[in-house]
Formats: C-alpha cells, sequence, structure tokens
C-alpha cells in the first residue's frame, strides 16, 4: 500500500473506552506496532523500536500478499492494538483453509476494555466469511491470562506446539 493511500478499516469494533476502528496497518503505524511487540513481558531483547529497518521490510511482504492481514486497532488515531490473521491452504481436513491469529497485541493501559476480544471475535467472523474450517493461534505457556482469555472466547487448548529457534 502506497504512503498516500488511506488504509481500509474493516469496521468499528465495541470497546468500554468507546468505538475503536479496525483496519490495515499502515508504514505509518509501524512504530507503534513495534513498541507493541517490545513492550511484552516475553519480548525477545531485540525488539526495538530505535530501529525498524528489519520490520519495515516484514510490514511490506505482509502487505504484499492477501493471505496476510497485518491489523490495528485505533481509538482516534492512536493505536491501541495489533495483530496479524494469515489465510492459510492445507490438504488436512479435505482441503480445508485454516486461519493462523499471530501477534496479538494490546496497549498494556487499554486491557480489560473489550479491544483484544473484539478483535478476536471480528477475526472468527472474518475466517468463516473466507471460507476457512479452523482458526487456530499460539500462545506461551507462561500467559497465563492469555490462556484464559482465548478459552473465554471458545478456543479449546487441543495440540502441544514445539518451537525451533534457527
Amino acid at each position: 500500500m502506497a504512503d498516500s493511500e488511506i488504509a481500509p478499516a474493516f469496521g468499528t469494533l465495541p470497546t468500554s473506552l468507546g468505538p475503536a476502528t479496525l483496519r490495515l496497518a499502515t508504514r505509518e503505524d509501524l512504530p507503534a506496532i513495534v513498541t507493541l511487540l517490545a513492550a511484552d513481558q516475553l519480548a525477545t531483547p531485540q525488539d526495538s523500536a530505535a530501529d525498524l529497518g528489519p520490520y519495515l521490510e516484514a510490514f511490506e511482504a505482509i502487505d504484499r500478499d492477501p493471505a496476510h492481514l497485518l491489523l490495528v486497532a485505533d481509538i482516534d488515531g492512536q493505536v491501541m492494538a495489533t495483530m496479524q490473521l494469515s489465510f492459510l491452504p492445507g490438504l488436512a481436513r479435505r482441503g480445508a483453509w485454516r486461519a493462523e491469529i499471530e501477534g496479538v497485541r494490546v496497549d498494556a493501559a487499554h486491557r480489560g476494555n473489550g479491544i483484544g476480544a473484539a478483535m478476536i471475535t471480528w477475526s472468527i467472523a472474518e475466517a468463516g466469511r473466507r471460507g476457512c474450517t479452523l482458526v487456530q493461534l499460539t500462545t506461551n505457556k507462561q500467559r497465563t491470562d492469555a490462556q484464559r482469555f482465548y478459552a473465554r472466547l471458545g478456543f479449546a487448548n487441543s495440540h502441544e506446539g514445539f518451537k525451533l529457534a534457527l
């Protein structure tokens, strides 16, 4: 998306802070997104908004691929939350599509106001609209609050995940 383009909005999310706009992230949102990622208690030490170069390359790859949506929720232009929603084809489940929710972050000062729940609820509906038969996500085992949050939204802790750092 060109800098001069306006990011498409996907709707208004109800929150206790007032309505939030859910929209595609723009290059201008990148510092706020990286700040949300870096503020996470489990963030890797190299996450920092001081050098946006590596993030910009990743942003551009996500932005040009229609199978991936990098989203932000903002209120009056202030980014309150972000997440990535990806649509993945697969052969399992008779060639079913699945949606992957990744990188969900809500500004710590605004947690508990319904922004995260509204974003996830929208993502589930969008996945269904696009023909997905499954929505999946992972969360760190140390994130017990996040685990309760996702369970409240209907997600089942059905699989054990593994990661290998390269």
